[in-house]
């Protein structure tokens, strides 16, 4: 009915049309993501690149203002960091403030998860909007709030101690110690994680099948045992997941430390992003504070690292 060259036909043109279409649908969706990428490079890769550039430099005072290109120096930056007692310093006072705020973070997360879950429905649903409420709140309101609870004369901390009885605890002032000031900034810190962990968490946990627990507590298993042997592998990925990102956010604690000691933190509080602002902008050794952020993105690599693994050993990952 139709010649060789009709839509039934085998002529010598017949897939060329279906091969072109092909093509263009194989190529759509780079098309589609292409503005996604050229924004996160710019962003996100060029800084990136420009902070390597210079922390092989000696940029300084002179060269920023003059605009003149800063002597190269290779690696004698990372040698002067690496070999100072003070940066070892901080990056063991960095790692037990991580560790403090990520264990209380993730406990009282996990507390909080599993509190959620045998709450009523519209109990449930005022205490995650209240969750939502802190969580969205701004890092400069929570500071305040922070900074007024522990006021040493007006702070509701030093009064509610102080009501109790043959103690005087007006006139504290928590940041003279910076231990104690410390537990201020952590209760923070805390603070502004725990809605984040607690509600992801509680999705996790409503992923766990319920026969599965009825079927333990039939077995004769207690209610730790159904959270180890049960409640637990089902959630983990996701616990793991969350305390991974735990670990890079309070790494990176800056802006609470910040506000609290009044934009100028004592060197007792100084943690790695706080001691390459110091370097940075109050030492004006440039090159010297990207050199120290560049050892930091190197340190939580090797978490991000770890934790790709994690995923692929348990299957998470193909």
């Amino acid at each position: 009915m139709y010649g060789s060259g009709g839509p039934y036909g085998s002529g010598p043109g017949a897939g060329r049309e279906p091969r072109r279409r092909g093509r263009a649908g194989a190529a759509l969706p780079y098309l589609l993501i292409a503005p996604a990428i050229v924004a996160i490079g710019a962003v996100f890769a060029f800084p990136l690149v420009k902070t390597v550039i210079m922390s092989f430099q000696d940029m300084g005072r002179r060269e920023l203002w003059t605009g003149d290109a800063p002597p190269w120096v290779g690696f004698d930056q990372f040698t002067r960091i690496l070999g100072d007692a003070e940066f070892w310093t901080v990056t063991g006072r960095t790692v037990l403030f991580m560790a403090v705020c990520v264990a209380l973070t993730m406990g009282l997360g996990l507390l909080g998860a599993l509190l959620m879950q045998r709450l009523s429905a519209w109990v449930r649903l005022l205490l995650t909007g209240a969750l939502v409420a802190a969580w969205s709140m701004p890092l400069l309101v929570a500071t305040s709030i922070f900074r007024w609870l522990a006021d040493s004369d007006y702070g509701l901390v030093n009064t509610l101690i102080d009501a109790l009885p043959g103690v005087e605890f007006l006139g504290h002032n928590w940041f003279l110690d910076p231990w104690q000031g410390f537990t201020i900034i952590v209760a923070l810190v805390v603070w502004g994680a725990l809605p984040f962990v607690s509600i992801t968490l509680y999705a996790a946990l409503t992923q766990v099948p319920a026969e599965l627990e009825e079927a333990a507590q039939l077995d004769g298993a207690g209610t730790f045992g159904v959270l180890r042997f049960v409640t637990w592998p089902v959630i983990r990925p996701v616990f793991q997941m969350v305390a991974t990102l735990s670990v890079i956010w309070d790494f990176n604690v800056f802006g609470q430390i910040f506000l609290l000691r009044g934009n100028k933190p004592e060197p007792e509080y100084e943690t790695l992003g706080l001691y390459s602002f110091s370097k940075a902008f109050e030492s004006t050794s440039f090159s010297q504070g990207t050199a120290i952020a560049l050892v930091t993105v190197g340190l939580l690599s090797g978490v991000a690292v770890h934790y790709v693994r994690r995923l692929m050993k348990s299957g998470e990952v193909e």
